[in-house]
């Protein structure tokens, strides 16, 4: 069922762990879970006029957007078999709403700038092409902001959220747990508390009767909850969910609790 939640003319948050490189597509046995939640996803959406990403791919000294009306394939990745680069995902760009964003943030005294030659990372083509595998939607990609700071990054959510009456789906792409060395690590299904821990936080502060206020105070100082810095040793694949936090103003719903490359990871909708 479509989300019910949101009317016609609101916009839809959503913020997913988007797994490791092109392994999703590439029949990964450790992605089964995410891939099943990938294909149904669309279900409990509408149909958005655009798809705007924040990739855990991309960081700039200013907010930058995508901005070409034909984006190329970017593989920012490497050591994968050779279909791993074959991959394409043929969405056209948004140009328009690439600039109406910049504009926007500008006005909230936000650096911004535009870039027409960087194409679509694998933070947009590999969840995409399985949510809309059509490649029918207009999308473009928002960077984080290098230095990665947290305020920034709930700043930067805020001055979205003119984009709440609009059919557009916003999506945070990253992954809530993303220590490389401990992928692995531990063997299929091994307990991690320490990772438990973390994601338990991520669900209660998201999800629980917290202020908004109150929420993205928490989220601010993420580095305070349990095991912080051994679910992220750097935090660019968990500021995504900041951003997309800060703009819905809301609550989310937990729409995902499974292993990804074994280890456990959430998603959220707002």
């Amino acid at each position: 069922m479509p989300n019910q939640n949101n009317p016609p003319n609101q916009a839809q948050i959503v913020y997913f762990s988007h797994g490791g490189g092109p392994l999703p597509i590439l029949g990964d046995p450790s992605h089964q879970a995410m891939v099943k939640f990938m294909d149904q996803l669309p279900s409990r959406l509408r149909k958005p006029e655009a798809i705007l990403v924040i990739s855990a791919h991309w960081e700039e000294s200013a907010a930058t957007l995508l901005a070409s009306p034909a984006p190329s394939m970017f593989y920012d990745y490497y050591g994968f078999p050779e279909e791993a680069y074959e991959i394409n995902y043929p969405a056209p760009g948004s140009p328009e709403l690439a600039d109406r964003i910049a504009k926007l943030l500008i006005k909230n005294n936000i650096p911004a700038r535009l870039d027409h030659e960087r194409g679509f990372d694998h933070g947009l083509f590999i969840p995409l092409k399985m949510m809309y595998p059509q490649a029918d939607i207009p999308a473009l990609q928002l960077s984080l902001l290098r230095g990665l700071n947290p305020a920034a990054h709930i700043a930067l959510g805020h001055a979205l959220r003119e984009l709440l009456h609009e059919n557009i789906l916003v999506i945070g792409s990253g992954f809530s747990f993303h220590n490389m060395r401990e992928f692995f690590r531990q063997g299929r299904d091994a307990p991690d508390p320490a990772n438990d821990a973390f994601q338990d936080w991520l669900i209660e502060v998201c999800t629980g009767p917290h202020s908004q206020a109150a929420r993205e105070q928490l989220v601010t100082n993420w580095e305070k909850a349990p095991s912080a810095r051994y679910c992220h040793p750097r935090e660019e694949h968990l500021l995504p969910l900041l951003v997309c936090l800060a703009m819905a103003d809301k609550p989310a719903t937990t729409i995902f609790d499974d292993s990804i490359l074994d280890k456990r990871a959430v998603a959220f909708l707002w």
